[in-house]
Order: structure tokens, then sequence, then C-alpha cells
């Protein structure tokens, strides 16, 4: 289990990377914070989102 979380963990961090690469090329470097601060915030959001529909899903059902 530990190998299956470590390859999931580099897989993560090749994609985390290739996608900060790719945005390096189209935005200019004084506006990629606003663009990085806005993705970790949709992400924040998603997951916040995500908890609270299991949450009520458990408590009243589908």
């Amino acid at each position: 289990m530990a190998k299956t979380t470590a390859k999931n963990q580099k897989n993560f961090e090749e994609s985390l990377w290739e996608s900060a690469n790719k945005l390096r090329g189209s935005v200019e470097p004084s506006e990629y914070r606003h663009v990085v601060l806005s993705l970790i915030f949709l992400k924040f959001v998603s997951d916040t989102f995500e908890a609270r529909r299991k949450e009520i899903i458990a408590e009243y059902g589908e």
C-alpha cells in the first residue's frame, strides 16, 4: 500500500509540474500568482462542497 501511495504522489507531482510549465509559457510571471491562487481557491471550494454534500446525503439520503 505504501508503494501505491508513493507512486500516486509521484504521479501527482509530475502532473503538477507539467501544468506549471505549461502555464509559464502563456502567463506573464507577474500574473502567475493570480492564476495559481485562483486554482488553489477552486480546489478548496470543490473539496468543501464535496465534504458537505456527503454529510447531507448521509443525513437525508439522496
